[in-house]
């Protein structure tokens, strides 16, 4: 029996900033179907081209950002998923300072694009809350074992900025004395003699930086600390 399955591929974009907490990139459908519903960025696979490149240029082209890595998050194949014809989706994933990518540029077959906080989506389109929900499990499941935060926060920081980027993400309080021994004591972290500057709530504490050396080994090796 010939098939006829066609291939695309998804990028689930989370945006993070101290201000808007975490957000999520969407565009707006220019054709049907769900024309005018947003949706996660993607279309789909060139003959010519890889999943990683397809990935890549349909975020490019759709929302005008250009993200060197996305890691690949789960592939979604239910039958009726597209109401046009079987197709199977790829879905890619990563995490970036919002700040970066301030002015999107909707082209191709989106009308727009746009950043909305995680916990304030409108409606998707396809199965693209199915999408996101695996997504989101994914990433909290992964800022576990893997350090986060050298490419999102400030290059020096009070510490309350990293508890609050956790807690963020994680969507839950943590604990923060026992969070801050256990982050030490990575090594991946170099206090300064530099002071934060005053909230005029108490003395203002050191900032930090990452040390880059240590922060990129353990993010080839991975790390495991319980939050």
């Amino acid at each position: 029996m010939t098939q006829n399955i066609q291939v695309a591929v998804d990028a689930v974009v989370f945006g993070y900033s101290k201000e808007e907490g975490v957000s999520i990139l969407l565009i707006k459908r220019k054709y049907d179907p769900y024309q005018g519903r947003w949706a996660i960025p993607g279309g789909f696979v060139l003959n010519n081209e890889s999943l990683e490149d397809a990935v890549e240029r349909e975020l490019q082209e759709e929302t005008g950002v250009r993200i060197n890595y996305l890691e690949q998050l789960y592939t979604f194949g239910k039958p009726d998923r597209d109401p046009r014809t079987r197709i199977l989706s790829v879905a890619y994933f990563g995490l970036v300072k919002s700040s970066q990518f301030e002015k999107l540029k909707a082209s191709t077959d989106a009308a727009d694009a746009a950043w909305f906080n995680f916990k304030e989506l409108p409606q998707l389109a396809f199965d693209h809350k199915e999408i996101l929900k695996v997504a989101i499990e994914r990433l909290r499941g992964k800022i576990i074992y893997q350090p986060i935060g050298f490419e999102l926060l400030e290059k020096k920081f009070p510490f309350s900025d990293l508890e609050q980027l956790y807690a963020t993400l994680l969507d839950r309080p943590i604990d923060r004395r026992n969070f801050k021994k256990k982050v030490m004591s990575l090594g991946i972290l170099d206090e300064l003699d530099e002071k934060a500057k005053s909230t005029g709530a108490g003395r203002p504490g050191n900032l930090f930086q990452f040390n880059k050396k240590t922060y990129n080994r353990l993010l080839k090796e991975g790390m495991h600390f319980e939050i």
